[in-house]
């Protein structure tokens, strides 16, 4: 039993730094689309980054999701789909 709490609270950490992945990059992605910040070399460094990682998370969520034209809305499904994993491996946990 202790294994699998240890196990999911490895998978909520994770669970948690691919969400502050997401917003981070939202919030960079507006700072840059609103000319709020320049385009320096390590903020466009940092923001590519963060898309390489979450990228694969993303396409195959935009495959699925209709052409909303600048507004992509995979983050917000990924989001809501790992909060969606850790509610069920939480109640797969309690009721082991």
């Amino acid at each position: 039993m202790q294994a699998l709490v240890a196990i999911y609270q490895i998978v909520e950490m994770i669970v948690n730094v691919v969400i502050m992945l997401i917003i981070i990059q939202f919030v960079i992605g507006l700072l840059f689309a609103f000319n709020v910040v320049g385009r320096n070399e390590f903020l466009t460094s940092f923001y590519d980054g963060i898309n390489r990682l979450l990228d694969p998370l993303l396409r195959p969520i935009r495959r699925f999701l209709p052409n909303t034209g600048a507004i992509d809305f995979s983050p917000i499904v990924l989001i809501l789909l790992l909060n969606v994993i850790l509610i069920v491996l939480s109640s797969i946990i309690r009721g082991a």
